[in-house]
């Protein structure tokens, strides 16, 4: 299958890149539309597409365009990097798949409480990767399977923690990448999987306590795992 792998930053791609050349083919690179550049592996193609929900659905958008313009589609796209834990469901190294992409803060404060986009009908705020592929690369990564929020702004204290966590009572992770790059993929008609491994917990922010690099370490991992089921036919 084609798999499309999008990223905010240079050090998950890198880590990312680093599970998948397990084979030990170098990886080629590709400038698209807008600056990006697309690392090209035999089992997946890697993009650092930016931080925030527009930048990952701008980046996504544009390989997708350029995929689908040289009638190169890809089968599956995977959003991918670190992000933050709700614990104790998800400690801090560990890895989360989702079972649901939730745009956590889309959407209106009114004197009731916060209200989603889609509640106030101006759209969608979930989007649901597909159950069987997700639950086998949970499985196959011994990760928690479990909702994880996209956030513009990133919990920095307990009481933003809780808000969430009271809303999302399932919710194993937060990232700010997750349903951007799913928005990109339903235009394109195809499945998105999304990846986290847990730098952070999602509370008071403390980068005494964040694991940035034990978590690149869960990444380079996870796709090491993957890098077989991505050879696989679509």
């Amino acid at each position: 299958m084609r798999v499309l792998v999008v990223t905010a930053v240079a050090a998950e791609a890198d880590a990312v890149s680093a599970g998948l050349g397990g084979s030990g083919t170098a990886a080629t690179e590709r400038a698209l539309p807008g600056g990006y550049v697309l690392s090209a592996r035999p089992t997946a193609d890697v993009l650092a597409a930016g931080v925030g929900p527009a930048a990952a659905a701008a980046g996504t958008a544009t390989a997708l365009a350029v995929a689908s313009a040289s009638a190169a589609s890809y089968d599956l796209v995977v959003s991918t990097g670190i992000g933050g834990g709700f614990q104790p469901l998800a400690p801090l190294g560990s890895l989360v798949v989702a079972d649901a992409i939730v745009a956590a803060d889309l959407g209106a404060e009114t004197p009731g409480g916060f209200l989603p986009v889609d509640e106030l009908g101006f759209g969608r705020t979930v989007h649901l990767p597909p159950p069987g592929p997700a639950t086998r690369i949970a499985h196959l990564l011994d990760a928690v399977h479990a909702p994880v929020l996209t956030v513009s702004t990133v919990t920095g204290s307990a009481a933003r923690a809780g808000e969430l966590t009271s809303r999302h009572p399932r919710a194993a992770a937060e990232a700010m990448e997750g349903f951007g790059v799913a928005e990109a993929a339903a235009a394109y008609a195809l499945p998105v999987i999304e990846i986290r491994a847990i730098s952070n917990a999602v509370g008071p922010r403390d980068r005494s306590a964040w694991r940035i690099g034990p978590a690149l370490d869960a990444l380079r991992y996870a796709f090491q795992q993957l890098s077989p089921v991505f050879e696989e036919s679509p």
